[in-house]
């Protein structure tokens, strides 16, 4: 089991290592509305080539895109599982934080004592 914890965390850690570039974030954005050749990825980026080429393979490396290529041309898709998986983590911990603001405001509300409850 600790093992198992172990490669979730380290594939949480690639996958959150790959979206802390906002070049990369861009990418997995335009994928997700489907596959695209690295020349259409490449193209709202101010970079060359070959700078944007090393933001691909960070994607791919750690798990969030895969490439293919046919020809001269290589195609960009979304790997819907490792995204999901840090999507699930990040939802997990939403619900975690609201319970505690939700137990926060409980205990204010318990705690505090009203305005109205105070004479002027």
């Amino acid at each position: 089991m600790v093992l198992h914890m172990e490669n979730h965390s380290s594939d949480l850690d690639s996958a959150f290592h790959a979206l802390a570039d906002p070049t990369r974030r861009a990418v997995v954005s335009r994928l997700t509305r489907g596959p695209a050749p690295v020349s259409e990825l490449a193209r709202p980026f101010a970079m060359g080539l070959p700078s944007f080429m090393k933001h691909l393979r960070v994607l791919e490396a750690d798990g969030l895109i895969r490439t293919e290529k046919r020809g001269r041309v290589r195609t960009c898709r979304i790997d819907a599982g490792r995204l999901a998986a840090a999507e699930s983590w990040l939802a997990q911990q939403r619900v975690e934080w609201q319970a505690a603001a939700d137990r926060l405001a409980d205990y204010v509300e318990t705690r505090m004592p009203r305005s109205e409850d105070h004479d002027d």
